[in-house]
């Protein structure tokens, strides 16, 4: 033995051959026998209670995850291979849609934005209902003298100017709202997904876990019985 007593603390990774640390080994016997199926059909000689590193381990829920996905749909998409993945590295897939969007502005996009914002607002409104009544009113109290007489030409070339830019500026802030709500259906998507495969996986380690206790406790009970014979003879 080392002096320093490492070798006991290390042993050898089933797959891989090589020398790791205890803690970042796992035995076979303690996770969900779908996952030990698939490592055991890949490599049919591994004992049952053979100890795989972690990132073996990671590997092959990755590839179950995938496998499972592809049977249920058909084909995995590349959102499905993000949250396989995240699965095994433990990779948190909520993000900030808002803060990723706000980043993204360009000073364009920007002021679409407070345009479409202030366009679409009761302040908008009525301050050109009191534009167009003063506009009007002192044109017609200027009478043939005023800049814009009636039928006040010059205020019709204005509005349909304004309606004219309003237009596309709104159609530029309604697109990058459908984007923003698309990232974020598809975060949800992600998150979720994830959330279903993990109370899944959750529930087979529960079973596989009381499965084992009750193999214990039988084994338990049938020691106690041969104890117990063993004493009345």
């Amino acid at each position: 033995m080392h002096p320093n007593g490492s070798s006991s603390t290390k042993a050898s990774c089933a797959i891989t051959g090589r020398d790791l640390p205890r803690k970042q080994l796992v035995n076979l016997e303690t996770i969900r026998p779908t996952l030990a199926d698939l490592i055991h059909r890949d490599h049919p000689g591994l004992a049952s209670d053979a100890l795989v590193s972690r990132s073996e381990i990671a590997r092959y829920r990755t590839r179950y995850v995938e496998e499972l996905l592809s049977a249920e749909t058909g084909d995995i998409s590349e959102i499905e291979r993000r949250v396989a993945e995240s699965l095994a590295t433990n990779e948190t897939l909520a993000e900030n849609v808002e803060e990723e969007f706000e980043e993204k502005r360009s000073f364009g996009e920007v002021v679409s934005d407070h345009l479409a914002s202030f366009g679409g607002s009761w302040m908008f409104i009525l301050s050109f209902l009191v534009l167009l009544g003063v506009w009007i009113a002192f044109n017609l109290a200027r009478g043939t003298n005023s800049f814009d007489p009636y039928p006040f030409i010059l205020l019709n070339l204005i509005l349909s100017c304004i309606a004219a830019l309003q237009a596309p500026v709104i159609m530029m802030s309604q697109k990058r709202q459908e984007a923003k709500d698309r990232l974020r259906s598809l975060n949800d998507y992600q998150v979720n997904l994830k959330a279903e495969l993990e109370i899944r996986h959750l529930h087979e380690k529960l079973d596989h876990l009381i499965s084992k206790q009750w193999q214990r406790l039988a084994e338990i009970q049938q020691l106690q019985l041969e104890i117990m014979q063993d004493r009345r003879r």
